[in-house]
């Protein structure tokens, strides 16, 4: 068994446990954590069944993730429950850095500076709402060679690391383009790819780039801002308080997560 069960608590074991688990032990474990915790099971032990999956999902229709969001109800136990059932043994340093925000990073790596510009961002507005355009986007668009009218929340993120290059006094590592899915294809030796982060939620930090692929070369990206058990804080352009790929303007949300199904993965730069 990957984890190491300690009292009350347990390591994530690297991967999404759901029905047909073959390790025994770890659905043993979860049985009797959801046992303790009320939600006792007619399965047999160590088998993650139809009847199993039923009682996680009562349990994750009660329960919230690391920033107090409501967890899926899928039956799986993938990092977001897993963390939320057995507690601070999943990502106990990114736990430590806080969610929801928190002190702008004090930090002097590259993806630090451009985190904490993108941070001061907060609040810039398209004009007329609605346009793809105002003095500050149309400065984000041109950083990467277009104008106004174009969306624009790559070409923000390409914007707060050559911000970040010119502070630092060094060149800027992070390709220059206005294109989600053109950032994650010319990044490959400093990016993570989804499954890695559900196997270790560790791996994002903050002032990661994340990806998200629509599909039919349609994306959407932002900062992490904080990371918790796999709960992300996030600072985006072009989005707005729903999280939209074409929105308004810079916000800080907490709507995304490690397990989202349109994840890519994340741009992590040194």
């Amino acid at each position: 068994m990957r984890g190491v069960q300690r009292g009350l608590t347990m390591d994530y074991p690297g991967r999404v446990i759901a029905r047909g688990e073959a390790d025994a032990a770890i659905v043993r474990a979860l049985q009797q954590r959801l046992a303790e915790l009320g939600y006792a099971t007619t399965s047999p032990p160590g088998v993650f069944d139809r009847a199993l999956a039923s009682v996680v999902k009562l349990y994750q229709t009660r329960h919230v993730d690391a920033l107090g969001r409501a967890l899926t109800v899928d039956g799986e136990v993938g990092p977001l429950s897993w963390a939320s059932l057995f507690g601070g043994t999943l990502d106990a340093a990114a736990v430590a850095r806080g969610a929801g925000g928190g002190p702008l990073p004090g930090g002097t790596t590259l993806r630090e500076r451009a985190l904490r510009i993108a941070i001061g961002e907060i609040g810039v507005r398209e004009v007329p709402v609605g346009s793809n355009r105002g003095p500050r986007v149309e400065e984000y668009l041109a950083s990467t060679g277009l104008g106004g009218g174009h969306y624009w929340c790559m070409a923000f993120v390409y914007w707060c690391f050559r911000q970040a290059a010119s502070e630092a006094g060094v060149a800027n590592p992070f390709p220059r383009t206005a294109g989600c899915l053109d950032a994650w294809n010319r990044t490959k030796p400093i990016r993570i790819a989804k499954a890695a982060a559900v196997a270790n939620p560790a791996l994002v930090v903050p002032g990661a780039v994340f990806i998200l692929d629509y599909g039919d070369g349609n994306g959407h990206t932002g900062f992490v801002r904080s990371a918790a058990g796999g709960a992300l804080t996030t600072v985006e352009g072009n989005t707005n308080t729903d999280g939209s790929n074409n929105g308004i303007g810079v916000f800080q949300l907490d709507s995304r997560n490690v397990m989202k199904p349109n994840l890519k993965g994340f741009i992590i730069v040194p």
